[in-house]
């Protein structure tokens, strides 16, 4: 008895331990849905990202069966198999249902996951004959291009949007709408990547035609999101960002009718009142840094 309820106080104060250093939180929904609705899973805002979610979940939930599975196992084998006697217990060479058992299990276990992977996976990279937009990405060192391809500038070539070093790129989508990025480099390979996309695809070089370097998302909820390089391609790899700029179909089509009449990307952004300029991230003037980097060594 005395046993026991040494361990019960244990139990009590590691629980109150355990809320002490939680109470703040514990009120929060986002709290509660990110650690036990959503799993730790971050939040997406595209279709493809809400698939990999319901991935994340069903194998969570799968592997929590499995565990307390094996530790309801563990414990009914501890106290059915306690010692009792001095006496030796029986001994068993090999149990060949049980083993069968072990065996076939595990199989149909990691079959049923990689089933459920390869369906996400196929659903994830699932290319459509007539998507909605097509944007090119050209990536190179170290910024990006961004051309909507089914448009016509004054100039009678697509409207583009281009990075430099002191001038973030701004990539322009519109919501509920079905939009393929064609992916190209023109030098090494880069890697394309929004966080809350979930999602990144290497820019390999080499491959003119983007065949193996496209992908589709369905965006739904407008907003600013920054956008990466998320491959080691050189000096200035860790400043090669870029922002998507999330909005409605209607306000996607009037910043397209304002880049073709020859517009620049801050002023279509401001004519759809939008800002103009990057929000998610600052840009990084080269030539100031490196002549600052000389000065620091020259002393």
């Amino acid at each position: 008895m005395a046993r026991g309820s040494r361990l019960a106080r244990l139990a009590a104060l590691g629980l109150l331990g355990g809320l002490t250093l939680t109470g703040c939180e514990l009120g929060e929904a986002g709290w509660w849905e990110e650690n036990f609705v959503r799993w730790g899973w971050p939040e997406g805002v595209t279709d493809e990202s809400e698939a990999m979610r319901e991935l994340w979940i069903g194998s969570t939930y799968a592997a929590l069966i499995i565990g307390v599975a094996v530790w309801a196992l563990i414990a009914w084998t501890v106290i059915r198999h306690r010692k009792k006697s001095d006496e030796l217990p029986r001994q068993t060479a090999y149990n060949l249902p049980l083993e069968i058992v072990y065996t076939i299990l595990p199989f149909i276990i990691i079959a049923g996951l990689f089933f459920f992977t390869v369906n996400t996976q196929n659903e994830v990279r699932q290319i459509s004959d007539d998507p909605d937009e097509v944007i090119a990405v050209n990536a190179f060192k170290w910024n990006w291009q961004f051309v909507y391809t089914d448009t016509a500038g004054p100039d009678g070539e697509p409207v583009d949007t281009v990075g430099t070093s002191t001038e973030i790129p701004i990539l322009v989508m519109p919501t509920d709408r079905d939009v393929q990025f064609n992916l190209a480099s023109a030098d090494v390979i880069h890697s394309f990547w929004v966080p809350e996309f979930l999602f990144k695809l290497d820019v390999i070089p080499g491959n003119e035609n983007g065949r193996d370097n496209v992908f589709e998302v369905t965006v739904r909820e407008e907003g600013a999101y920054v956008g990466r390089c998320a491959e080691l391609c050189g000096t200035y790899h860790a400043y090669m960002n870029f922002e998507v700029r999330a909005v409605s179909p209607e306000d996607y089509d009037a910043y397209l009718a304002a880049r073709e009449s020859g517009l620049g990307t801050f002023e279509a952004l401001e004519e759809i009142g939008q800002p103009g300029v990057a929000s998610t991230t600052t840009p990084l003037d080269l030539v100031l840094e490196k002549t600052e980097d000389l000065q620091d060594i020259g002393g």
